[in-house]
């Protein structure tokens, strides 16, 4: 799974709380850390995605 965060995000850290293995706030928006995301954190980072409110999680398999 690879996994980008795109301009739409508003930086509210909701993925970083849920998976901070993967996710850091930036100083505009959210970053990635790791990309491909390790098998065991998928859940966590689809989870985060459909947390998202402005949706700029964009997850690709």
């Amino acid at each position: 799974m690879e996994v980008k965060v795109n301009d739409e995000c508003s930086a509210c850290g909701i993925c970083e709380d849920i998976c901070p293995e993967v996710f850091e706030l930036g100083d505009e928006k959210a970053e990635v850390k790791v990309s491909p995301v390790p098998a065991d954190l998928e859940d966590k980072v689809r989870e985060a995605a459909e947390e998202c409110p402005s949706e700029a999680i964009e997850i690709t398999e």
